[in-house]
């Protein structure tokens, strides 16, 4: 997927940033008027996708997305398949392997802490 295809596209389905090329003459005023009317396109095209990705549900989407990938992925890895091959997605079952550790490492450090707390009072 290369740059320009990421980009949002103008209504009227023109290419993006197709405006008139420098051929050493002026622009008539019907060509400036066209040219205007495509920046338009291609500006509103491109506020109306950010903000669909600023989005309370667009986030909480990929937000999820994003986390059955990370559990899915370590399924994976805990099953043998190894690490996937995106870098991003690899990260992200570190991260969640990581989190797990800290939460275990947590109920445990306030189990033995109670335990060793209840022992010291019956004592």
């Amino acid at each position: 997927m290369t740059a320009d295809s990421q980009l949002p596209q103008p209504a009227d389905g023109s290419p993006a940033g197709g405006g008139a090329a420098p051929t050493g003459k002026a622009p008539g005023r019907a060509e400036l008027q066209a040219e205007v009317e495509r920046s338009r396109a291609e500006l509103g095209a491109t506020i109306d996708a950010l903000t669909a990705q600023l989005t309370v549900g667009y986030q909480a989407r990929r937000a999820s997305r994003v986390a059955r990938e990370a559990a899915s992925d370590a399924g994976s890895f805990v099953t043998g398949a190894g690490l996937p091959g995106d870098h991003r997605r690899a990260r992200n079952v570190k991260v969640l392997f990581g989190s797990a550790a800290v939460v275990a490492a947590v109920v445990t450090f306030t189990v033995v802490r109670r335990v060793v707390g209840r022992a010291g009072r019956s004592a």
